[in-house]
């Protein structure tokens, strides 16, 4: 290893330890049910990943879309990820980008019947995406495997093959 690739790997090392200790205690804290989960009755499918960006959740999605929306009344819900407005928004004609984020812009266009909603506290935007769209069947999480405040029926965990 590169002498300053070590160097900041054990520069690091504290901040690494710190997060994961974190995260751990975090996750004992929903397994123990000393954070709650909501439950909203209906079929929620989280689409997720183990790595930042580039595994193909957004195509899952719209592969998801694609084989339930037959069916199925949808809506996906997102962060809204480098939009510039906060809070629950719901998808409409006069919805850009910078409103909704880009991958929540494309499902709009591209499955204009389906409902698509942003907000970065999603156990807060359901409720109000189902006052919305009460016809709502499913709801689609985009990049939410790691949000325990939420049960989802399914979990669909992606990762890059190498």
């Amino acid at each position: 290893m590169k002498p300053l690739l070590k160097s900041f790997r054990i520069f690091l090392w504290p901040f690494a330890f710190l997060y994961r200790t974190g995260v751990a205690i975090r996750n004992f804290c929903y397994d123990k049910n000393i954070f709650k989960t909501s439950r909203f009755g209906l079929p929620i499918i989280c689409v997720g990943n183990l790595s930042v960006g580039g595994t193909g959740k957004s195509p899952m999605v719209e592969y998801l879309v694609q084989l339930l929306q037959p069916e199925y009344q949808l809506a996906t819900l997102s962060r809204g990820y480098k939009r510039r407005t906060q809070g629950y928004a719901l998808a409409n004609d006069n919805s850009t980008a910078l409103d909704i984020g880009d991958e929540p812009m494309q499902f709009h266009v591209k499955y204009p019947e389906m409902a698509v909603a942003v907000g970065e506290k999603r156990v807060e935007a359901i409720p109000q995406l189902l006052h919305d769209k009460p016809d709502t069947d499913v709801i689609i999480l985009d990049d939410a495997f790691q949000h325990r405040a939420i049960q989802a029926g399914l979990n669909i965990l992606l990762t890059d093959y190498q």
